[in-house]
């Protein structure tokens, strides 16, 4: 089975890349702190092989959505 090149060799199953969230986390520590829901969605997005990191990162980068933007999208 060919891994998913989206997430590269090291992290491939979702306990990998909570692996690597939880170290990131400890090394940064502006992801000790509470996080907003958004970026929350898209860690769980990232757990879940949804989104690459670098989709996060790039979705990081754009203006959070507002809560009405968040309640539509569910």
């Amino acid at each position: 089975m060919a891994s998913p090149p989206k997430f590269g060799p090291a992290a491939q199953t979702p306990a990998a890349r909570a692996l690597v969230l939880a170290r990131m986390a400890r090394a940064l520590l502006h992801l000790r702190k509470p996080l907003p829901a958004h970026v929350q969605a898209l860690h769980q997005r990232y757990l879940a092989g949804e989104l690459s990191w670098l989709q996060v990162y790039l979705a990081l980068d754009a203006p959070a959505p507002t809560q009405a933007e968040e309640l539509h999208q569910r």
